[in-house]
């Protein structure tokens, strides 16, 4: 188990508000928070059903959408992790997904940011977590469009307070 939102090593154990959930690719081998986990192979996957992603409207409404896979029920998300100290001793265990430009079928919908997960394919997955980071960058590419659906889901997504699998269901 590990918290989300990436604390690096050098936050010696204390969270901010910047925690990152998501780490983007072009910053995974330079920036300060993600270099040291990234170069000292501390990759790790993420099963997921699904992600989300929304849709800015003409009037400016946030659509949400539940984007899955076609032919698997279960996927894997690459990620990287850290270990961070605090003071008193405890150890905090923190993970961050890596994000990439979206796919043609994801950057439709969400047409602000145009990011997604990177998705491993299974073939994969030893690959991401044993390379040397040489290597492993070369698995970061975006999951092809065709092999994607999506649907728009209910806005009580937007909410913390609503976590049931009504949130998966498609709505007109």
């Amino acid at each position: 188990m590990m918290r989300w939102g990436l604390i690096p090593a050098t936050a010696e154990g204390q969270a901010s508000d910047g925690d990152a959930a998501s780490a983007d690719i072009e910053h995974i081998e330079h920036h300060q928070d993600y270099r040291g986990p990234w170069t000292n192979n501390q990759r790790c996957i993420l099963p997921a059903a699904g992600f989300y992603a929304w849709q800015l409207t003409p009037e400016k409404f946030r659509r949400p959408f539940f984007i899955r896979l076609v032919a698997r029920s279960v996927f894997g998300i690459a990620a990287v992790w850290d270990r961070s100290e605090r003071d008193d001793g405890d150890i905090i265990e923190s993970c961050a997904l890596i994000t990439l430009t979206a796919n043609a079928l994801v950057a439709g919908i969400d047409n602000v940011v145009r990011r997604m997960p990177v998705i491993l394919r299974r073939r994969d997955y030893t690959t991401w977590l044993t390379a040397t980071p040489e290597q492993a960058r070369g698995l970061l590419v975006p999951y092809p469009a065709e092999r994607i659906e999506a649907h728009a889901v209910s806005p009580r997504i937007n909410s913390r307070k609503h976590n049931d699998a009504t949130l998966l269901r498609p709505v007109s």
